[in-house]
């Protein structure tokens, strides 16, 4: 038995088997619903039910509230449906299915970027090659069969190599492991791409803004924004904590005189040591008072879902159309927020 799902945004229809939920079902026929964790956290693949019922076999998800609920919205990547649906959900701009592969990718070099971020650089295998687009995000899949996202911080490249930021979260197993044993040569199996976080090839100015490591899918597509050679403007913010939390500055100096991209780190606590005399407070703070009025730009940002949720609020309060905003929220794992949480 199958439900009929029907996009009254697109125009579109597809089928989904009982117990499916509709992002699965979805992507298994090409059509490309916005989303990025899948897990029910980022709210990347949040719509509005038109008509219909859905349910959440495992429980209502983190990413939605009971007002959102309330208010006829759902996550599509837990939703599965009970009736024929008619949603009202974003669709992204995709040329051609995406491959989901499982690889063994040998680690090619670890640098370590600041106190708790180290650079990690895959080498995929030469006669297999990895097509995804930059922003998306692969899967570390562990012995123990558990999974850890991390975004790709490169766009496709000739090399065959993708570029990791991994930020330590103390407690967690795998960031533990990967600051304290991780050796060049090792083979780590990969899985992915994931996520529809990726340039749409817009004609708008650009604003750019990353909190934290979130800079890594963002730097991504920067680099394909630049392959394009876009004759609209594009500023970078990045939010962080303080100086020391800062890092590839040589490279975005590089942007910043090479291609005239303009640049804003704000710090939301810096330290007296710091000497800082640029922005300070919450990265959306700055941008909403750089550009008061978003009616006519592109937003691509990344990082922790508070920063995520209070851009979105702000954002769209300004003007900005939610058709030309893409993000990808960033979660820690369940060992990592345990051990966060035991140690506050």
């Amino acid at each position: 038995m199958s439900f009929l799902i029907n996009l009254v945004n697109e125009n579109l229809q597809f089928t989904c088997e009982v117990g499916e939920t509709v992002l699965d079902a979805a992507l298994k026929q090409g059509v490309a619903l916005s989303h990025g964790c899948r897990n029910g956290y980022c709210s990347s693949c949040k719509g509005q039910i038109i008509s219909g019922e859905i349910t959440y076999p495992d429980g209502q998800p983190d990413g939605i509230s009971n007002e959102e609920v309330r208010d006829g919205d759902a996550l599509f990547c837990k939703a599965t449906p009970v009736s024929d649906i008619s949603i009202l959900v974003k669709v992204v701009l995709q040329d051609k299915p995406i491959q989901i592969k499982k690889l063994p990718a040998r680690v090619k070099q670890v640098d370590h970027l600041s106190e708790d971020v180290i650079q990690m650089v895959l080498q995929l295998p030469a006669i297999e090659p990895l097509n995804f687009k930059a922003g998306q995000w692969i899967n570390f899949v562990l012995k123990d069969g558990k999974k850890r996202a991390f975004s790709i911080a490169n766009a496709p490249n000739e090399r065959n190599e993708l570029e990791l930021q991994i930020r330590h979260a103390v407690g967690g197993v795998f960031t533990d492991f990967v600051f304290n044993n991780m050796q060049v040569g090792a083979v780590l199996q990969i899985e992915g791409p994931h996520g529809s976080f990726y340039y749409q090839q817009d004609e708008n100015p650009i604003l750019l803004v990353a909190g934290g490591t979130g800079f890594a899918p963002i730097k991504g597509i920067l680099e394909e924004i630049l392959q394009h050679k876009p004759a609209h403007p594009i500023h970078l913010f990045w939010g962080l904590k303080a100086r020391k939390d800062l890092y590839l500055q040589d490279l975005v100096k590089q942007w910043t005189d090479q291609y005239g991209l303009q640049y804003t780190a704000v710090l939301s606590e810096p330290e007296v040591n710091d000497q800082w005399e640029g922005k300070t407070g919450y990265v959306h703070q700055a941008v909403i008072e750089e550009y008061p009025n978003l009616s006519t730009l592109s937003v691509y940002m990344a990082g922790p879902p508070q920063m995520i949720q209070s851009c979105k609020e702000e954002f769209i309060a300004a003007g900005l159309d939610d058709h030309r905003l893409y993000y990808d929220s960033f979660e820690f794992s369940t060992d990592a927020q345990n051990a966060m949480k035991q140690k506050g």
